[in-house]
């Protein structure tokens, strides 16, 4: 009987095992609901869905199969977007519980110890998920674990029925041997259930670990679930299936899953060269490049060239000064106006001394709340991951990519990848003739910052104190 739990490693931080009652808690080998705690005439918590009410998305899938990877892009895709959302990886409280890894055998299907202590991690994370949606604000909550067996998922539908949450369940479904493999080498061999294993005898124990859930899982099934809302992932994005959306978070859940891949790649960004308008302090315009922006531009042409990218494709702005400097790269580019500048609408073309002076009150404003301010018949930073949305799901679609853009365009695209706040975001330093190469790793990016040793003004405005 395989257990409610994941076993994939996550960086985050976890609250401590708590082997207090739960409403749903495991006795020996079978799962009760605990309605214990309700008083005398209260009827069954069970709580009506509104169209707003909290998600639960629950992973599916033998270990190895790319959930925690899942997990995490998506958690961080809806919080870019602006929908709180936290991850809940099931095998990270396990190792908070038990400090020392042995071997497989803690997963044996007949190993008692380890069912009970697995069942209890489960349903302390399960007890977090509704701290997070009930109490904190969240709006979504990412239920890493193999949730193996209709059983385990039959439990986590009532936990939600009672809790009034939606529930929509992500399965990732893969038979091909090179990629599990290659999935083991990548992430399990790091975890810090094999700190002190050589590889081999790393990868040996966790395809054993592996079979001791293949007996029982059972697949998430069209006909004996249709009734689910789910998608089913086949062989990292190659099939897919999807069944019954119900909603606008569940849609956007399965239009982001369907375009992400994992080939190696990497996605280069800049600024365009210095323009103009940089020079003399004031901020937006539509300026061309500056002297010292036409030599970074031709800098950044043999840059490109050096580094022998197959098949690189280059986007910019509508602008004259991103499409000047892709002009040099002598290779074609495509335009795209959702990656203009933010428009500073009554600010455009004015300094920052100048906009003090004439909007003392929406300066003030500004630096009071970056992300939520918008200016006057112009755009916030809000606003613009909004407008970005396309270019991020296309990022993920594509491979090799050149992204020829703005201050604040860029920092938006930067926070995406690299899993920052809406606070954080504005104040990201996207510095003028920098090439800042992203290569995407097991669980987030890499990220290497190239300066082409071009001179330039400094735009970067640091956050007030």
């Amino acid at each position: 009987m395989s257990g409610l739990h994941g076993e994939s490693q996550s960086s985050g931080k976890v609250i401590g095992v708590s082997l207090k009652p739960h409403p749903v808690y495991f006795s020996g080998r079978q799962w009760i609901l605990n309605i214990g705690f309700l008083r005398e005439g209260d009827v069954f918590p069970c709580h009506v869905c509104m169209t707003n009410c909290p998600t639960l998305i629950v992973m599916v899938g033998l270990p190895a199969r790319g959930k925690t990877y899942i997990s995490k892009k998506l958690t961080r895709y809806l919080n870019w977007i602006g929908v709180p959302t936290k991850e809940f990886n099931v095998g990270q409280y396990r190792r908070n519980f038990v400090k020392t890894y042995k071997s497989f055998e803690f997963f044996l299907p007949d190993n008692e110890e380890g069912l009970k202590i697995r069942k209890q991690c489960a349903l302390t994370a399960l007890n977090d998920v509704r701290q997070y949606l009930g109490v904190e604000g969240g709006h979504v909550a990412v239920f890493d674990a193999t949730n193996a067996t209709r059983e385990r998922r039959d439990i986590i539908l009532k936990f939600a029925e009672m809790n009034g949450y939606k529930v929509f369940f992500v399965e990732s479904v893969c038979e091909d041997p090179e990629i599990i493999g290659a999935n083991i080498v990548q992430v399990k061999l790091c975890s810090p259930d094999y700190m002190n294993c050589n590889n081999d005898e790393a990868v040996e124990d966790f395809m054993k670990r592996i079979e001791c859930y293949k007996n029982s899982y059972q697949t998430l099934d069209e006909v004996l679930d249709k009734d689910l809302s789910f998608i089913k992932i086949m062989d990292v994005g190659r099939r897919y299936l999807v069944n019954q959306v119900l909603d606008h978070i569940q849609s956007r859940i399965v239009y982001y899953l369907m375009n992400i891949h994992i080939t190696p790649r990497s996605i280069y960004l800049c600024r365009h060269g210095e323009s103009e308008l940089n020079l003399k302090g004031r901020i937006g315009g539509d300026s061309g490049l500056s002297l010292r922006g036409k030599e970074f531009a031709r800098c950044l042409g043999k840059f490109i060239k050096e580094q022998n990218i197959n098949d690189l494709k280059v986007w910019t702005s509508q602008m004259k000064r991103t499409i000047q400097t892709a002009e040099a790269l002598s290779v074609p580019y495509e335009q795209w106006k959702v990656l203009n500048e933010i428009d500073a609408g009554v600010c455009e073309e004015m300094t920052y001394e100048e906009i003090q002076e004439h909007y003392p009150l929406e300066f003030a404003l500004r630096d009071q709340d970056k992300y939520r301010y918008r200016y006057p018949k112009g755009e916030s930073y809000e606003d613009l991951v909004q407008r970005l949305e396309p270019v991020i799901m296309e990022l993920e679609r594509q491979e090799n990519v050149l992204v020829i853009c703005h201050q604040a365009i860029m920092r938006c695209l930067l926070a995406y990848f690299l899993d920052k706040s809406a606070e954080e975001l504005p104040y990201l330093k996207c510095l003028l003739h920098t090439v800042l190469k992203l290569t995407p790793v097991a669980y987030g990016c890499k990220v290497e910052s190239i300066y082409l040793n071009i001179e330039a003004v400094n735009t970067h405005r640091d956050r007030p104190e």
